[in-house]
C-alpha cells in the first residue's frame, strides 16, 4: 500500500511539473508572438506624426492622494501633448478609471492637459477604462476610433496595441519611458501574464464593463465632460 501512495506521489508530481513546463513555454510563446506583431508600429514621436490618426490615446495610471497625476501618468501625458503639439492628431482620449467618486484618473488627466494650453473641446475622457482590454474595445465601440497612437511606457505598449488591432483599430504606439521606475521589474513580470490574459481576451471579445451611447472622438470633447 505504501508503494502505491509513493508511485501516486510521484506521478502527480511529474504531471504538475509537465504542466508547469507546459504552462511556461505557452506563456513564452504568446509573449513573443505579441510583441513580434506589434513591435514594428512602437515608432518615434518624429515618425507618428506623419500618421494623421484620429486620436492620441493616453493610457490612465496612478494618481497622488492630491488627485494629481503620479509620475508613470505625467511622463505618459507629457508624451501625449508633445504628440499633440506636433500634430499627430487634433484630438488626445484619456482613457482611465473613474470607477468611484474618490478615485478620478481622467479628469486629472484632461485637467493637466488644459493646465497647459490644450482646449477642452479638444480632449476626451473614457470614463470606464478600467484595463487596458476596455480602453481598446471602448475607443472602437463608443469614440469610433479607425487609427490612433497610443502613449504609454514600451513595456505596456505591445499588448495595448496587439489589444487594438484585435478592435479593427489601425494602431501605434510611442513610448512614455522618460525615466526608470521604481517596480519597473515586477510590471515587468505581472505584463508577461496580462499579455497571455489578453491574447484569449483578443479572441473571445467580452464586452466591457461599461459600454453606451457613441461619442466619436471627430467632435466635440467636452460631451465627455462629467
Amino acid at each position: 500500500m505504501k508503494r502505491n501512495w509513493k508511485k501516486i506521489i510521484i506521478c502527480v508530481v511529474i504531471i504538475g511539473a509537465c504542466l508547469a513546463v507546459l504552462g511556461g513555454l505557452t506563456c513564452l510563446g504568446i509573449n513573443i508572438y505579441v510583441r513580434n506583431v506589434v513591435s514594428e508600429r512602437i515608432l518615434s514621436v518624429e515618425e507618428a506624426t506623419e500618421l494623421e490618426a484620429d486620436c492620441i490615446l493616453v493610457l490612465g495610471s496612478g494618481i497622488k492622494l492630491d488627485g494629481t497625476p503620479g509620475k508613470v501618468l505625467t511622463d505618459r501625458l507629457d508624451k501625449g501633448l508633445a504628440l499633440y503639439e506636433s500634430g499627430a492628431s487634433p484630438k488626445l482620449l484619456m482613457s482611465g478609471d473613474h470607477g468611484r467618486v474618490n478615485y478620478d484618473e481622467v479628469n486629472a488627466m484632461k485637467n493637466y492637459a488644459m493646465e497647459r494650453g490644450v482646449a477642452s473641446e479638444d480632449v476626451f475622457m473614457d470614463h470606464a477604462g478600467f484595463s487596458t482590454y476596455e480602453s481598446m474595445y471602448r475607443a472602437a465601440a463608443i469614440f469610433e476610433v479607425e487609427k490612433t497612437v497610443i502613449v504609454s511606457q514600451k513595456y505596456h505598449l505591445y499588448r495595448s496595441i496587439y489589444n487594438a488591432l484585435s478592435m479593427g483599430i489601425d494602431a501605434y504606439g510611442v513610448a512614455s519611458d522618460l525615466e526608470s521606475y521604481r517596480g519597473s521589474f515586477s510590471r515587468e513580470i505581472r505584463e508577461c501574464l496580462a499579455i497571455v490574459k489578453d491574447f484569449f481576451y483578443c479572441i473571445f471579445q467580452p464586452k466591457p464593463t461599461y459600454l453606451g451611447d457613441v461619442i466619436p472622438v471627430s467632435g466635440n470633447g467636452d460631451l465627455t465632460n462629467g
